[in-house]
């Protein structure tokens, strides 16, 4: 619990201060989950791993959008 409290505190503060792009979704308390364990392992590519964070929010936007698309049209 407490620590599941210290990332929606983070992603909370992500929120605030650094707004994500239009084109990614903001960071998730997954997704920070994600790169903290990527960052405390041995890393062997980061930029890989930051990389790979970065195309993962880009394909959820772009499944939102056409998520929110597609019931918009169904209600017409």
């Amino acid at each position: 619990m407490l620590a599941h409290a210290s990332l929606a505190v983070v992603r909370a503060d992500e929120h605030a201060c650094h707004p994500a792009p239009d084109e990614l979704i903001p960071l998730t308390c997954n997704e920070i989950q994600r790169l903290l364990t990527a960052f405390v392992r041995p890393m062997r590519d980061a930029v890989h791993r930051l990389r790979w964070s970065a195309w993962r929010r880009c394909h959820q936007a772009r499944a939102q959008a056409s998520h929110y698309h597609r019931q918009a049209a169904n209600q017409t």
